[in-house]
């Protein structure tokens, strides 16, 4: 978050500012209500049919994909009953990943990262806000990261339908870390080629180029992951109304899969600083070899030019100029000359 954005908050918390992108016409809201007896889905519901989650015997999750009309999303979350402030979070995209705790529920915000077809990284916001039976959830997009979660609601799969909304938060986690783990192996993928065959048969700017996007790509993955893993190291040490105690150990699972994010992440960024410093070793033999030939021709036609110089100078009294041969000696001397010295240099392995 950027000091500006700081200020604006602490002069006038009310001035709700969408910062990103639109990505989607309309807002569509979606709703699901479900206990171990079963589950109810709305679907593209206006946000006039959301209740306020009284019904302490069902869980709730609330998803809200498209977040630029500002209007609508201060109405709902007036509605729920968030926080001014965390609204403002919720809106601004452009803010680092953050976790606030208030009175009646938790906020929660991190980046989901995907990568594209041109070896970019798709970065979306994703907001969270968790009470005691409800979670809602806002997206920038729609996509498909969390169907299969809604599946296992619709389906009755596994033990969801009989857990709270926290175990709800676990496994959404879980997917937005899923697709941190398909960014990190598609950046794998990509990195493999600077192997030392690559950069000897190319060795231009424009590899170094792709190094350094890459390098850029995990850095924000790093700052992506962090924040998710200081989290879950604070449910860790702390005791928190919204997590049930027996849900505690999926959180840990989560820590676990941070911590091997961040170690893959260190481990292709030192691959791709090792292939940086092969590319410029590469480079400076290129260069060295090319000064060593260069030097091999200078010294080969030093002596060669010598004679030449000497030859061409107009004195009047030259004995050799009135040889019958002279001519002919003189280039059989600098051809003996050249091979002697082309000799002496490919005994010494000079090329």
């Amino acid at each position: 978050m950027s000091k500006k954005s700081l200020n604006r908050k602490k002069q006038n918390p009310t001035n709700f500012v969408f910062t990103g992108v639109q990505h989607e016409k309309e807002i569509a809201i979606q709703l699901f209500d479900y206990n171990k007896d079963g589950h109810l889905e709305l679907s593209n519901i206006k946000h006039g049919e959301i209740n306020n989650f009284s019904d302490l015997t069902k869980q709730y999750w609330l998803n809200i994909h498209g977040i630029h009309d500002v209007e609508t999303v201060n109405t709902i979350c007036k509605k729920v009953g968030i926080h001014d402030l965390a609204i403002q979070d919720i809106l601004d995209v452009n803010q680092r990943p953050k976790f606030q705790e208030y009175d009646d529920y938790w906020f929660f915000s991190i980046k989901s990262m995907l990568p594209t077809n041109t070896n970019e990284i798709s970065s979306e916001q994703l907001s969270f806000v968790l009470g005691k039976n409800f979670l809602v959830s806002f997206q920038e997009r729609k996509s498909d990261y969390f169907e299969h979660v809604r599946h296992r609601l619709r389906e009755k799969i596994g033990i969801l339908h009989e857990r709270s909304v926290d175990y709800l938060l676990y496994l959404l986690l879980e997917s937005i870390l899923d697709n941190y783990f398909k960014t990190i192996e598609n950046i794998e993928n990509h990195s493999d080629k600077f192997n030392l065959i690559e950069l000897n048969s190319d060795p231009s700017p424009t590899v170094l180029n792709e190094i350094e996007e890459f390098k850029s790509q995990l850095q924000l993955l790093k700052k992506a992951i962090i924040p998710i893993k200081e989290f879950v190291l604070r449910i860790e040490r702390e005791k928190f109304n919204f997590i049930e105690q027996k849900h505690i150990k999926y959180y840990f699972e989560l820590k676990d899969l941070c911590l091997t994010l961040l170690d893959s992440c260190d481990r292709i960024e030192l691959r791709l600083e090792s292939s940086i410093n092969l590319f410029f070793s590469i480079q400076g033999h290129r260069m060295n070899q090319v000064m060593k030939t260069l030097t091999v021709i200078s010294l080969v036609f030093i002596p060669l030019t010598f004679i030449a110089g000497i030859y061409g100078m107009n004195f009047v009294n030259m004995p050799e100029l009135n040889y019958k041969w002279g001519y002919y000696g003189v280039w059989v001397v600098m051809f003996i000359i050249f091979l002697g010295m082309l000799y002496y240099f490919k005994k010494k392995n000079w090329f």
